[in-house]
């Protein structure tokens, strides 16, 4: 069996190659090191940090420049503390730069709309001689950003995006998604809401119009629609909608019991706005309570949608009360929120969280593998298994380049805190087991990840 299938396997570690007396493998050795797309040269190395800074995400956006900033500050050495890299199960960072070059970044603003996000990343790429691209809180953007990077040979570290296709039908050798999916927050989602609300339910669907949108809304509709819920209507609404009303109205008249807001961001906070408006939370229908559903929530959306996300169910990829609350299977949720609190007087978002993840992750895995070269990163990273990140243990799955971890089941605090940010209740950390799912799966099919591109 080869070296990097064994690795893959997590049978054996990259840091006992040396002991274990076996022939180095070819991103190791140093003839690996040269020919790739802006190979530093000098004593520092650029990273790119594309998020949405104007948009309907630019909430998102803007935590999760506040986490690549704290992040660039733990890898240089230079922060208050040294936050998740005290309790990486990895130990290869060391706090002075990545490869002993010091960490320097630019910014871009995704705008969240797909052509400006490749537009800001290729010029971060080749005006800027960025080696890694990350971020985004659209799964439209990040499909075509992780295009771009594939194109142009450098690495991809998806930021906030949950679509099934970036590690679907759109998946790229040279990008890796560390948030959850669609997919598992359905089958996260669907025996909480079998038992909260029942197996008889007519659900009523409002789907953002781009391949987030489709991919949750199919997640949810065939896990609900296993345990016996029947879907009576789904509706597209523009991704720059901002008044929900007219979506909304005839929802009551329609058969449905269950409104499933399929939105994101600011089209989240605005169309669960419009339902409370119009009395769904008070409404009756089918001799039942009304219920709304929001898929996948963040507590800036809570923040957003003030009292009115009471008692809302939906899923997150982490948050911030997950050590204190659930144990220390979590370790590393503690040491984020006070090193971002230290630094920003608040807790950090689940978009944070990701992408401060994504960034150690990365630096890790150039250390790790001695190389900047995407196809070193991409061995390092494929089948590497970790923890202390503040999800549990981890998998980075070889096959598709999509992390595997507990998924977080929340629901909106009865009085939320906007003060404190104690705006979701946690219902369940759900097992691993239960949201994994094979490669091959027809939610995720239609694509095939390629090969390493390391470009120049």
């Amino acid at each position: 069996m080869s070296f990097s299938k064994l690795t893959r396997r997590g049978l054996i570690k990259t840091g006992a190659v040396a002991s274990a007396g076996l022939a180095l493998p070819t991103y190791l050795r140093a003839d690996a090191h040269t020919g790739f797309t802006n190979a530093p040269t000098g004593d520092t190395v650029t990273l790119g940090f594309n998020v949405p800074q104007s948009g309907p995400y630019a909430d998102e956006g803007a935590d999760e420049l506040r986490a690549y900033e704290l992040a660039v500050e733990h890898l240089n050495g230079t922060g208050a503390d040294n936050g998740m890299m005290e309790t990486f199960s990895s130990k290869a960072l060391t706090g002075q730069g990545i490869l002993g070059k010091k960490v320097e970044f630019v910014t871009g603003d995704t705008q969240t709309k797909s052509d400006a996000a490749r537009a800001s990343a290729k010029s971060m790429i080749e005006k800027d001689g960025a080696v890694m691209i990350t971020g985004g809180s659209s799964s439209g953007v990040a499909v075509a950003v992780q295009a771009l990077c594939q194109e142009a040979g450098v690495i991809f570290m998806a930021g906030l995006t949950h679509s099934n296709d970036t590690t679907g039908k759109d998946r790229k050798a040279n990008g890796f998604r560390h948030f959850f999916n669609s997919y598992m927050s359905g089958a996260a989602l669907a025996p909480i809401l079998a038992n909260e609300y029942g197996k008889d339910r007519k659900a009523y669907h409002l789907t953002a119009d781009y391949n987030w949108g489709y991919t949750t809304e199919e997640a949810i509709r065939s896990s609900t629609e296993a345990m016996g819920w029947e879907t009576v209507n789904a509706v597209k609404t523009p991704l720059t909608q901002t008044d929900f009303s007219s979506y909304i109205a005839p929802v009551l008249q329609s058969g449905a019991d269950v409104l499933v807001l399929n939105h994101y961001g600011g089209n989240m906070v605005n169309s669960l706005t419009n339902a409370v408006q119009f009395g769904l939370r008070d409404a009756q229908a089918n001799g039942k309570d009304f219920q709304i559903v929001v898929p996948l929530y963040s507590e800036l959306m809570a923040l957003g949608a003030g009292a009115n996300i009471a008692g809302i169910i939906g899923s997150q990829n982490w948050d911030w009360k997950l050590e204190n609350q659930l144990g220390s299977r979590y370790i590393g949720t503690n040491a984020f929120t006070q090193s971002f609190g230290k630094k920003y007087g608040v807790p950090p978002s689940q978009a944070a969280h990701t992408c401060y993840v994504q960034t150690l992750l990365y630096a890790d895995a150039v250390e790790r593998a001695g190389s900047f070269n995407p196809c070193a990163v991409v061995e390092a990273l494929e089948g590497f298994e970790f923890d202390g990140m503040g999800n549990g243990p981890t998998l980075y799955r070889a096959e598709d380049h999509q992390c595997f971890k507990d998924v977080v089941v929340v629901r909106g605090a009865a009085s939320p805190n906007a003060q404190t940010r104690e705006l979701v209740d946690i219902i369940e950390a759900t097992p691993v087991e239960q949201v994994t799912y094979a490669p091959d799966h027809p939610q995720f099919a239609g694509g095939a990840l390629g090969s390493c591109n390391p470009g120049a």
